[in-house]
């Protein structure tokens, strides 16, 4: 979700990596954005990045600004990452969630490849909601990959009973 960096994993003054995250959709880079690497313990990684983009983007029931900080778990065993959003003060906003392949690390970079599905829970639980099942459908994923596809939905099940139930706590910690 955070914006592309043209920074090339630099080493901040406070001495933590940087990690290059790589959005790939459909075969092509989608986004590109350095952030902290916070943690990899070899099957989960964890990175905390700003927001960068230009402006605002409102999707209705939450708005990406300028100050916002995504701190962005991905799995190598998983077909999703969930990205917990705060506010420029620190306020939760909540968690978007992209459906992925399992995440792969090559050094300074982390690909993770987008399968269009999304869901995103607010800060108080009281909106969780599917996101682009249409966009999934259109793909054609179902027809040109159909072991991928049932993974994908079988995530997107996932992270809605985790989202529902209040299991995010346990996911992340």
């Amino acid at each position: 979700m955070s914006a592309n960096s043209a920074d090339r994993n630099p080493q901040p003054a406070d001495g933590n990596p940087r990690l290059d995250v790589v959005l790939v959709k459909a075969g092509r880079t989608k986004i590109r954005y350095s952030g902290e690497l916070l943690a990899d313990d070899g099957t989960r990684v964890a990175v905390r990045a700003p927001w960068a983009g230009s402006g605002v983007r409102d999707f209705g029931f939450v708005r990406f600004e300028p100050g916002d900080v995504f701190t962005e778990y991905y799995w190598r065993d998983r077909w999703y990452a969930v990205k917990e959003v705060r506010s420029a003060t620190g306020a939760l906003k909540g968690w978007y969630c992209d459906v992925t392949r399992p995440a792969r690390r090559s050094g300074p970079e982390l690909v993770v490849e987008d399968l269009d599905l999304d869901l995103w829970r607010s800060a108080d639980g009281t909106d969780v909601r599917r996101l682009d099942e249409d966009e999934f459908a259109e793909s054609g994923l179902g027809e040109s990959d159909p072991e991928a596809a049932s993974a994908a939905l079988a995530a997107l099940d996932e992270l809605e009973s985790l989202a529902r139930g209040g299991g995010f706590a346990a996911l992340l910690a």
